[in-house]
């Protein structure tokens, strides 16, 4: 595809390859995709303090109009918003041209856009393989063609950075579906960073751990629908093993400022990398050990009956997807008290995180 040719674009011709690092990002132009809740929203948070004009990205309008104004930032720095499903690759086409045409140019790009399911493999079938790889690769994959001919243009040299997760550095049982499609994004950011450096622009591979977003809510679940939120809201949320989400989306635009290759958030997820890089049939065996202690697959008229589901299709027939925030609590008594303590912090953090329904 030709790079595009617009008179913003001509107003800022390539000066060069740039430094390795640069001491501000102060007046750049920034994009975040998936930017109107969790991790997102607070990326582009973290964009703005350091006073970037920021366009978030996302594709619900009312959640966009609520990040707006959540979204802390110092005066005089712009905050756009715009409805785009990075699924559609002509739609992130017209993103990035419009963003470019009212900001002069864009700087900075951070494709942060997807979806978390939660189920064991017989509770889904292909179709939720599909829906993570469109929503987390094909929409990061889109988001990074249709941003680099304006990242070579930036004279300060553009700096794209691609989430992926730890869950694609090794695969985490009930979480198929994302792991697949987040180790797509982690080979897609390595792959662009040997290839774009050549023309100023460095790519980051960002790999978090488990943070406190409020991701629980969003999240959909399938199979023991109650069981699989009660087990991943109280992991996800707890003390010593996550990390708060504005501390991550310090470090990670902290990253991305300094054209870091690659970032692995939290001591548990750094461990785990490098086990699994060390011993990848050991830690294999013991995530095969850890999985046993998750829920079983239900048949489907026990998935029904914990409420309506998404609809989808699975291997041993419909069983369905449900939204964390419709989710029942457990029955069980102690379980239901171990999942509120472990999720107490992530649950803290859903409105900061704009993941309240509304």
């Amino acid at each position: 595809m030709e790079a595009p040719t617009m008179p913003s674009l001509l107003k800022r011709p390539p000066l060069g390859r740039p430094p390795l690092s640069r001491p501000s990002i102060a007046g750049l132009s920034a994009v975040v995709t998936g930017g109107s809740r969790g991790l997102g929203l607070l990326l582009a948070e973290q964009l703005a303090v350091r006073h970037c004009d920021v366009t978030i990205v996302a594709r619900d309008e009312r959640e966009l109009a609520r990040a707006e104004a959540l979204v802390r930032r110092p005066p005089g720095v712009r905050i756009r918003t715009a409805v785009c499903d990075v699924r559609d690759r002509e739609a992130v086409r017209r993103l990035m041209r419009d963003t470019a045409l009212a900001c002069g140019g864009i700087d900075i790009v951070i494709a942060n856009a997807g979806i978390i399911q939660v189920a064991p493999v017989d509770a889904i079938g292909a179709e939720e393989f599909e829906g993570a790889l469109d929503s987390i690769f094909m929409g990061a994959l889109h988001t990074s063609l249709e941003a680099l001919p304006y990242l070579r243009r930036s004279p300060a040299g553009g700096r794209l950075a691609l989430i992926g997760s730890v869950g694609g550095l090794l695969a985490v049982p009930h979480m198929l579906p994302y792991s697949c499609a987040k180790a797509a994004v982690g080979a897609l950011a390595e792959g662009l960073h040997a290839e774009a450096a050549r023309d100023g622009v460095s790519v980051t591979a960002v790999h978090p751990g488990l943070m406190r977003t409020g991701s629980h809510l969003h999240a959909t679940f399938g199979g023991d629908q109650v069981g699989e939120f009660a087990w991943f809201s109280a992991i996800a949320g707890a003390p010593v093993v996550s990390m708060g989400a504005r501390r991550a989306a310090d470090l990670i635009v902290t990253g991305v400022q300094r054209r870091r290759i690659r970032i692995v958030l939290t001591p548990a997820a750094r461990a785990a990398s490098l086990a699994h890089g060390l011993a990848p049939a050991l830690t294999t065996r013991m995530t095969t050990l850890a999985a046993r202690g998750l829920p079983d697959a239900k048949p489907a008229s026990d998935a029904a009956a914990a409420g309506t589901a998404t609809g989808t299709s699975g291997s041993g027939g419909t069983r369905g997807l449900r939204e964390g925030a419709s989710v029942r609590p457990p029955a069980h008594l102690l379980t239901r008290r171990l999942r509120a303590w472990g999720s107490a912090l992530n649950d803290r953090m859903t409105g900061t995180c704009n993941q309240r329904p509304a």
